[in-house]
């Protein structure tokens, strides 16, 4: 599967330290350590609707990640998925009477579209699931013979993983037992199912139902693949055993993000599977998280369509730290606008403090745990003075747009 069109990413003088990134499974900040080449992994869509701004947020969050990287010397191998085949997607193709093929196409096309435009860098490898399923069969047939997986006793050929062969099971989430289950309920699982040897043993292989589409599972008989093992093949397959990030927003980080863990660390051997477990707070509108089922989420293309420049967006969300909930308004968004065109004014501006100044600055917040909101504050104090007079570097403006480029994504 074909990622969107990349950008030119300026380059600096000079060499960041390497960020320093919140770890949802030691629970503090630390410092990423990867070798020469630094590896991430991010959970991207479930085609059944457009990039609403919460995707945008944790795409943003990342992206920050992948140019504070890039910024430190590092060459970044980052891959991301396309969940292109779910019960999510197949419930709204047949509420909306539509083949779910063509949903996923046309979803995932405006995506892309949407990642362009916000000056997402693409990732190495963007897959699908639909594309990975022979790796996906060959995995869940190496837990069944482990004995790490069962096929349930009922005819239906689900084949479930046991949460037994991770002793570790809980360690990123650091939730308690009853934790796990609620959410598990809430956020796709089966704990109620019958026939599953515990409640939180997730869904590796689901066998063909009528009216579903299915695939050869060879011995596992024709079905589709469950959500986490998705991930873990695909990751397993673009980034090696073991990964410096793998992140997404904080609702993954339970079940989705352990599952797809304990797969990968049952399946290698090697634990954990990621250095860092990073996660991206959700956004919020009039008070409530956006959600299809609240029927409230704002889309990237609307506003695009609206004549909203995508930077101003893109501005818009860095103003709060990643980690946050925080809520979209008008006024987060008419603030965004306005810092926008003021730094394009201060970019335009003859001279200004000093251009080598601003990039500490802003290399100083984003190493650590990207905090884009002391970022932003540093360009505003740069801009003002420019604004003002302030300063007689006459290159430093364009170092200015450059580095809000660079750093923040921003194109001025």
């Amino acid at each position: 599967m074909d990622a969107w069109t990349g950008h030119d990413v300026p380059t600096l003088e000079g060499k960041a330290p390497l960020p320093r990134l919140y770890d949802s499974a030691r629970r503090e900040i630390a410092e990423t350590a990867p070798g020469s080449t630094a590896t991430m992994y991010v959970c991207g869509i479930t085609p059944y609707d457009a990039t609403h701004l919460g995707h945008a947020a944790t795409m943003i969050t990342f992206d920050l990640v992948n140019r504070a990287w890039r910024d430190a010397g590092l060459d970044v191998n980052y891959v991301q998925n396309v969940t292109d085949i779910d019960d999510p997607l197949l419930e709204r193709a047949i509420r909306d009477g539509e083949d779910w093929v063509v949903l996923a196409m046309r979803e995932t096309a405006l995506f892309r579209e949407d990642m362009e435009a916000l000056r997402i860098i693409p990732p190495a490898h963007y897959v699908g699931a639909v594309e990975s399923i022979p790796a996906i069969v060959e995995h869940v047939r190496e837990l069944l013979d482990s004995g790490a997986a069962y096929t349930l006793d009922d005819g239906t050929g689900d084949v479930y993983y046991s949460v037994a062969a991770a002793p570790r099971f809980g360690y990123e989430s650091n939730l308690a037992r009853d934790e796990m289950i609620t959410l598990s309920r809430e956020r796709g699982g089966d704990p109620d199912r019958e026939g599953k040897r515990d409640p939180l043993d997730p869904l590796l292989w689901r066998g063909a139902r009528d009216g579903e589409p299915a695939w050869d599972g060879g011995g596992l008989g024709p079905g589709r693949p469950g959500w986490h093992i998705e991930c873990t093949t695909i990751a397993l397959g673009r980034l090696g055993e073991t990964i410096d990030v793998q992140g997404g927003g904080n609702d993954l980080l339970y079940p989705h993000h352990e599952c797809s863990a304990a797969h990968a660390e049952t399946l290698t051997g090697r634990a954990p599977f990621a250095s860092h477990y990073v996660h991206a707070g959700m956004i919020g509108l009039d008070g409530e998280k956006m959600s299809k089922s609240k029927g409230n989420l704002v889309f990237v293309s609307r506003l695009r369509g609206d004549g909203v420049d995508p930077m101003a967006v893109r501005l818009g969300l860095l103003a709060d730290h990643y980690r946050g909930d925080r809520e979209w308004t008008d006024e987060v968004l008419k603030t965004g606008e306005e810092r926008l065109a003021r730094w394009r004014s201060a970019a335009a501006a003859p001279a200004g403090p000093s251009g080598e100044g601003l990039v500490a600055a802003v290399r100083e917040a984003l190493t650590s745990d990207l905090d884009s909101p002391a970022a932003l504050a540093v360009v505003d104090a740069w801009a003002e003075a420019a604004l003002s007079g302030v300063g007689d570097d006459d290159q430093a403006p364009v170092l200015m747009a450059r580095t809000v480029d660079a750093l923040l994504g921003v194109r001025l």
